[in-house]
């Protein structure tokens, strides 16, 4: 019963590493650049659809940002316009470019990726983001990977450990 009780707690604490991490969010700007989308710093002539991005130095990372799909959100205007946001609430777009510096934004969204969450004529927007890290069922079979761990490393008798 207590191996069983562990591994529950085992299991929940996992699942809201990955919840937590899902909820933090980072402020910013976004604005947006027009076609062609390639060539791109990542993937070269390879086509990534319209649901993509270019990172700033600010998530860059030395090109470890490509690949990375972030969760993008409208939050407000940085100018006059009174209402940018319109509507999808969110956008998840994935990065396959760079932004050199003097990029206006800290994300720099697809023409058609920012105009599902604002209205183009803004051209520059409030935002807040985070990395979208992983799918549910990712995080199942992380789980039942942590947990098989789990059971294995508590199956260990230490009365039959030979310590020779």
């Amino acid at each position: 019963m207590a191996k069983l009780s562990i591994l529950l707690c085992i299991a929940i604490a996992f699942m809201l590493s990955f919840t937590l991490r899902e909820v933090v969010a980072h402020t910013g700007t976004a604005t947006f650049y027009t076609p062609p989308y390639v060539p791109s710093a990542c993937n070269e002539y390879h086509n990534d659809g319209v649901m993509i991005a270019a990172a700033s130095d600010a998530i860059w990372d030395d090109g470890a940002a490509c690949g990375r799909k972030y969760k993008v959100k409208c939050t407000g205007a940085t100018n006059q316009s009174p209402h940018p946001c319109r509507g999808k609430k969110y956008v998840v777009v994935k990065v396959v470019d760079y932004c050199p510096s003097g990029c206006e934004g800290t994300i720099d969204l697809s023409q058609e990726a920012f105009a599902s969450i604002a209205d183009p004529d803004a051209g520059k927007i409030k935002i807040s983001f985070h990395q979208n890290m992983t799918s549910p069922l990712r995080i199942w079979v992380e789980i039942w990977q942590w947990v098989s761990l789990a059971s294995l490393t508590f199956e260990v008798n230490p009365m039959y450990v030979d310590d020779k």
